[in-house]
Order: C-alpha cells, then sequence, then structure tokens
C-alpha cells in the first residue's frame, strides 16, 4: 500500500525563527525628553492571513501605571496589505505613511512606487530580509474595558521594520496628538527552551 505526498510545499505559517508564536523582545520606546523600557510577547503569527497579535509592555509611562501591558495586532505588508493604511479611524494619510516608512533605510526601495501611487506587494515575506507590519493596540490587559488612561494613550499604532537575519524590530509610534517620530528598538530575547517547527520532506 502506497502513500501519496503533495508536490506543493506548505506556506510556513511563520517566517522565521525570531518571528513566531513565544517570541520576546526587549528594548526602549524613545521620545526626545523620556525613554520607555519595553516588552514584547508574540502570541500568534499567520502569513497566510498577512497577521499576528501579542502583548506590548511599557513601564514608567505614568505613575498611577507604572506598568502598562498592551493587546496588539499586526498586518504585515504582503499579499493582503499594502504600506498605505486602509483605516481612516487611525488617523493616517497617504503622506503620513510615507513620511513615517520613509524613516526606516530598508523602505527606500520601495519608496518611489509607493509614492506613485503603486501598491508594492511581497507574495512571499520569507525571502524578505525585511518584514514590514503595522502594529495597533487595541485595549489593556487584563481589563479590556479601560479605553484611556491619564497621561497614557494607545489610541496610535506603530509602523514596524523587522529583520528576520537579526531578530531586531525598528518601529515609529504615530498617533495626531502624540510626539512625531517616537523610535521603537527592540531585540530578540533567547530562549533556549523552546523550537520552531520543521518542515519533513
Amino acid at each position: 500500500m502506497g502513500y501519496e505526498y503533495a508536490d506543493t510545499r506548505i506556506v510556513p505559517v511563520t517566517p522565521s525563527s525570531y518571528l513566531r508564536p513565544g517570541s520576546r523582545f526587549h528594548g526602549t520606546q524613545k521620545s526626545e525628553r523620556q525613554q520607555y523600557e519595553v516588552q514584547v510577547e508574540i502570541k500568534h503569527v499567520d502569513l497566510r492571513e498577512s497577521f499576528l497579535c501579542g502583548y506590548l509592555r511599557i513601564q514608567g509611562l505614568t505613575e498611577d501605571h507604572p506598568t502598562l501591558t498592551t493587546y496588539f495586532e499586526g498586518e504585515i505588508i504582503g499579499s493582503k496589505y499594502g504600506f498605505i493604511t486602509q483605516h481612516p479611524s487611525w488617523g493616517a494619510n497617504d503622506r503620513t505613511d510615507l513620511s513615517h516608512w520613509n524613516q526606516f533605510k530598508a523602505f527606500r526601495p520601495f519608496a518611489k512606487q509607493a509614492r506613485k501611487g503603486g501598491e508594492v506587494l511581497f507574495k512571499d515575506v520569507t525571502k524578505c530580509e525585511n518584514i514590514f507590519m503595522r502594529w495597533k493596540e487595541h485595549f489593556l490587559v487584563p481589563d479590556h474595558r479601560v479605553r484611556t488612561i491619564n497621561g497614557a494613550s494607545f489610541e496610535g499604532f506603530y509602523y514596524i521594520c523587522f529583520n528576520q537575519q537579526s531578530g531586531e524590530v525598528s518601529g515609529i509610534y504615530y498617533h495626531h496628538k502624540s510626539e512625531r517620530f517616537q523610535q521603537l528598538e527592540l531585540k530578540h530575547v533567547e530562549n533556549r527552551g523552546c523550537f520552531s517547527a520543521m518542515e519533513f520532506r
């Protein structure tokens, strides 16, 4: 009795050993006058849907809340999402998008086409050195009913450039009422107890 195997290679759900469920990143978010410690934990990655989600923890933002944890969802720029934000409620327009993406050196090869209005789509982000994303915080953890906090805001979103080779995350926070171009810099935290999935052929 024989067995049949599909010739088509399965598209990996996660792009790299760095960007997968359980991955953690640690670093800072900097403005002109302040610097905050930030930790990110990825909970789910699905390349087929160009989606990921996780928790973002920031420390020292307010005296009343020394540590804030939010749940965020990410749009991976690729087959489903382009560089232009498609959510009017997020407050970004084409000019806002381009001015923020242009802060990333890795974006420059795609800037000309993006300025002309043509979307730059990546059919397979696993083959890209850099993965571009938008991370949008949705609510506080553990109390999702809290929407506003004095002295803090999670109404904006992050423009993200993730390097698959180094595991480093560079980001820029945007909200129309916040200081411009706040820098997010994160590095992958090694976890020798977790292993990425393998595909046997």
